[in-house]
């Protein structure tokens, strides 16, 4: 068994999927090795602890690779000369997973070199039915061997570690549907390339991508295409919109664990508001990271984001109006972030950073209020920055936007991120509800 122990990226947040992986830690049986010696001359190189008749090793996925090739020497040594009926038991030890359609399509599609890298040369991850055929439902994945027999200590690792990215590449993700023409998608797929765009049906096209994106392509559609949102297919931005079990009026007894993907007992079985169910100890541990659902995305606690400690939010008003609120004063939001030291959480710790200031403008109405009020819960949470590289600039290590978008110009319209703009309320609020601030 194989658990991550890693600084969780906030939704949106995007990072090569193999890199966000940095503490992992494989739980070994000693009953599964007839000679205790050779496994303990092998975990003498790697940093273990033994609980019961179950070691504890912990280490990079580099580490814990050359481990699991080291175990299978082992383990091969141990039932060499093994009957017919043993080999088959071992190879029945690797089971498949079943998993979302719609994410597995975005795998294979966005990150089809990390999925490849997963098996490396030994390995076959092989999806059924096709994706093609199944892209909404339920997908099951086998692992097999590109060549020879099974080796099922290094077939049991691959199958951790594609857990483990899956779930990680399915918690960033969103999914909607939008009515475009062919010739829109084209033109929207060149433009946002973290989105896969898969024609659903004559007048509808599913979308789905890391959910800053897709608010991103929302935003756009409103201010440059504003038929696709008026057309009657359905087009809506929520979270909870992936789901890796088949739609079910009553769940089964025997539901596997979403995050360790083992079935759950009855009695450890714990079941959140959106209807998900999970190993008691697994949703604990998954909470101690990151409050939310590990399937759809819910919010069930405090998302604190990687904005650097010691900035500063001051609020000031003034009596002239923004367009398209001729009847109302205006809100100033004067942000500051002074410079500093990147911590663990940050993509280069150790190196300095380039603080920000910053100035946003909403207009000093009921609705406008609201918003203060909920980017200030924001910034508290600091989810209103992050360390990274600058779109403007082209460079990195600066103080940058997360994800919720500001108005920092009076005029101007979308465009130049100014007013008017009559849903750029909804809209910011819609990004904030995802982050759990409402």
């Amino acid at each position: 068994m194989m658990q991550t122990n890693n600084r969780v990226l906030l939704p949106g947040e995007r990072r090569c999927s193999m890199e966000f992986i940095t503490d992992i830690s494989f739980i070994i049986n000693e009953a599964e090795y007839k000679q205790p010696g050779p496994l303990m001359n092998i975990l003498q190189s790697f940093r273990h602890e033994k609980k019961g008749p179950c070691y504890t090793v912990r280490g990079t996925y580099e580490e814990l690779e050359k481990l699991s090739v080291k175990l299978s020497a082992v383990s091969h040594a141990s039932t060499h000369g093994g009957t017919a009926h043993q080999e088959e038991q071992a190879l029945t030890r690797v089971k498949s997973v079943d998993v979302s359609g719609i994410v597995m399509a975005y795998i294979q599609q966005k990150w089809d070199k990390d999925l490849h890298k997963i098996g490396g040369n030994s390995f076959v991850i092989k999806t059924q039915p096709d994706l093609r055929k199944a892209h909404s439902g339920t997908v099951r994945v086998t692992f097999r061997p590109r060549h020879g027999s099974m080796d099922p200590v290094h077939a049991d690792f691959v199958r951790q570690r594609f857990i483990t990215f899956y779930q990680r590449t399915a918690s960033d993700l969103q999914s909607t549907s939008v009515p475009l023409s062919a010739h829109e998608q084209k033109y929207l797929q060149r433009r946002f390339p973290h989105i896969l765009f898969t024609t659903s049906n004559s007048k509808a096209v599913s979308v789905c991508g890391p959910f800053g994106h897709i608010a991103k392509l929302k935003e756009f559609l409103s201010q440059n295409m504003p038929s696709a949102t008026n057309k009657s297919a359905a087009y809506t931005l929520s979270s909870g919109t992936l789901d890796p079990l088949p739609a079910h009026s009553t769940e089964p007894e025997d539901v596997s664990c979403p995050i360790c993907m083992e079935p759950i007992a009855h009695t450890e079985r714990e079941t959140l508001k959106c209807k998900h169910s999970f190993c008691r100890n697994c949703l604990k541990k998954s909470f101690k990271y990151k409050p939310v659902c590990p399937t759809c995305g819910h919010v069930y606690g405090v998302l604190t984001g990687t904005q650097p400690h010691g900035g500063k939010m001051k609020v000031t008003k003034k009596d002239s109006s923004l367009p398209g609120y001729e009847k109302y004063g205006t809100i100033i939001i004067h942000y500051y972030i002074p410079s500093g030291t990147q911590q663990e959480e940050h993509p280069h710790p150790g190196q300095p950073y380039e603080g920000a200031s910053r100035t946003a403008y909403l207009p000093d109405c009921l609705q406008g209020r609201r918003t203060l009020t909920l980017l200030s819960q924001a910034f508290n949470q600091r989810l209103i920055f992050t360390v990274g590289r600058s779109t403007t600039s082209g460079m990195n290590n600066m103080v940058t936007w997360n994800d919720i978008h500001h108005k920092t110009s009076t005029h101007g319209g979308p465009t130049h991120y100014g007013y008017p703009d009559p849903d750029y309320l909804s809209r910011v609020q819609d990004e904030l509800k995802v982050k759990g601030i409402e």
